[in-house]
């Protein structure tokens, strides 16, 4: 029997019997809500303090231009991502469309390989906030705490929250990244306002001679890497209203939004510094932003700035635990993963379970890795970056997609070849590129000795492996199984505000 002949059995999704009280996600997030809610995913203040930096020691001053370079690229990727979401308005994003475009096993191999990666992500938050919190508090004169407590007390916060229905954690992640912004805005202002840095404004970091300067290519994986997360933005299809038009629109200003944030903040912390600006980056990068808030604005603000960075990755972690949720929510409703985490709760309209089931997963993987290093150092960067490798892997499976599904139903009403074809193709010669370049420099990614850590990409190879192995036995064993992954029981395109059922 052929994967075609599968896809054309009628798919079974859990009954209620099967999976106990299942029924779908409901939700009214508008554009505003789901785009603050996958932004707080980049935690805009921590990128401009700690991402921004590293961005200017190695691009030099154009740095400034690599941002807006890469703001273009993934506004590429985001034309064929959009145009996807409408041809194929399923919930499972990644995992939904790889296996329409490339195949249901390597689809299932790009679900685990999603799952991974944004656990290890959300590790990651969680470890980081713990040890901010720990060199705050001793930086105020404060008693020497563990990193660990904070960590735990983080993940039992984000853990209750992200077990609620997602209007809850909209309302507050809307909240967080209005503060944290704001505080970005008061550092561009302040130095707007004094009339630039020391030596005034300048036109070099808009040169575009200034490229070559510096090294352009790891400097565009730091700019790229902190754009991770707007991507999500497809997996909450339910829980929006008028998907057809909400998630392109919070897609595209999602990226348009933290672009030019990041553009505009790049440029305004290089000329604060003026010609010094590469020296203090590369000398002391975590002090570059809070010290020039400090001194433009007010020096309150110096740890006002820290204590932004952890509410800032606190919604970070909110954003990262409802994203892994979906994805194992759609994996159980797909019957890949036991139908229990497709349960959705009653009273609440969450995925309860899968989020259950994510917070469990996250204290089994920090335990014995923070027993394993007390400390914490580098832990943090190893879980974050180690996921983010994973994210800008799958982009570019997304983006190849794109390309070999509309090779094959041809280009869809309201579309072009542009949309269907270029854009992801120029997407690709984008991030392929820059993920070749984060396994080149992984020292600089995870941190570590160059080539210490490299074993670590053996853990997102080991996902995708698993995901597809499992396919292919759901293939052979299970039939009707294989043929429902993908979320292929959602079939309806939304044309403006109606729903019209379609067979895929």
């Amino acid at each position: 029997m052929t994967e075609n002949q599968l896809a054309a059995d009628p798919p079974t999704a859990p009954t209620a019997g099967e999976a106990g009280s299942h029924t779908s996600l409901t939700g009214n997030m508008g554009v505003i809500s789901l785009m603050l809610t996958v932004l707080a995913f980049s935690a805009p203040i921590a990128a401009v303090a700690g991402f921004i930096p590293f961005s200017i020691m190695f691009g030099g001053e154009g740095a400034t231009l690599v941002f807006a370079i890469a703001t273009v690229s993934l506004l590429l990727f985001a034309v064929g991502y959009v145009t996807m979401t409408k041809a194929l308005p399923k919930p499972g994003s990644f995992y939904a469309f790889i296996s329409a475009g490339l195949g249901k096993v390597p689809g299932l191999g790009a679900a685990f390989m999603a799952v991974v990666s944004y656990l290890l992500m959300l590790s990651g938050c969680f470890v980081f906030i713990g040890l901010t919190v720990t060199e705050l508090i001793s930086s105020m004169g404060g008693a020497e705490t563990p990193w660990w407590l904070w960590a735990l007390i983080s993940w039992g916060l984000v853990s209750t929250l992200c077990y609620f229905h997602i209007e809850v954690s909209a309302r507050i992640l809307s909240v967080a990244m209005v503060l944290e912004v704001a505080i970005v805005m008061v550092f561009n202002v302040a130095v707007l306002l004094r009339g630039g840095g020391p030596e005034g404004y300048s036109t070099d970091p808009l040169n575009p001679a200034s490229l070559s300067h510096g090294d352009f290519g790891i400097a565009l994986l730091f700019a790229i890497m902190i754009f991770i997360g707007f991507e999500a933005t497809a997996l909450f299809r339910d829980e929006v209203r008028q998907p057809g038009r909400t998630i392109p629109r919070a897609t595209y200003g999602a990226v348009f939004f933290v672009g030019t944030l990041y553009t505009v903040s790049c440029y305004l912390l290089t000329t604060a510094y003026g010609s010094d600006a590469v020296q203090v980056a590369t000398e002391d990068p975590k002090m570059m932003f809070p010290g020039a808030i400090g001194h433009f604005a007010a020096p309150a603000f110096t740890q006002l700035t820290f204590a932004f960075i952890i509410t800032s990755e606190i919604a970070a972690a909110i954003s990262v635990h409802n994203v892994t949720a979906r994805y194992i929510y759609n994996l159980g409703v797909d019957r890949a993963l036991p139908a229990v985490f497709a349960q959705v709760h009653p009273r609440h309209g969450s995925p309860a379970r899968a989020a259950v089931a994510v917070a469990v997963v996250v204290a089994v993987l920090v335990v014995p890795l923070g027993l394993a290093n007390l400390a914490g150092v580098g832990l943090d960067a190893q879980l974050f970056g180690l996921g983010t490798v994973g994210v800008l892997v799958l982009m570019t499976l997304v983006s190849a997609a794109v390309i070999a599904w509309f090779s094959r139903r041809g280009v869809p009403p309201g579309a072009n070849w542009f949309k269907c074809f270029l854009a992801p193709g120029l997407a690709i010669a984008v991030l392929a590129p820059t993920i070749v370049l984060a396994v080149l420099h992984f020292d600089l990614v995870v941190g570590g000795a160059p080539g210490q850590n490299l074993g670590l990409l053996a853990i997102l190879a080991a996902s995708l492996v698993i995901g597809a192995g499992l396919a292919v036995y759901f293939r052979s064993a299970k039939p009707r199984v294989f043929a429902s992954l993908g979320r292929a029981d959602t079939g309806q395109v939304e044309t403006r505000d109606a729903v019209v059922p379609t067979r895929m």
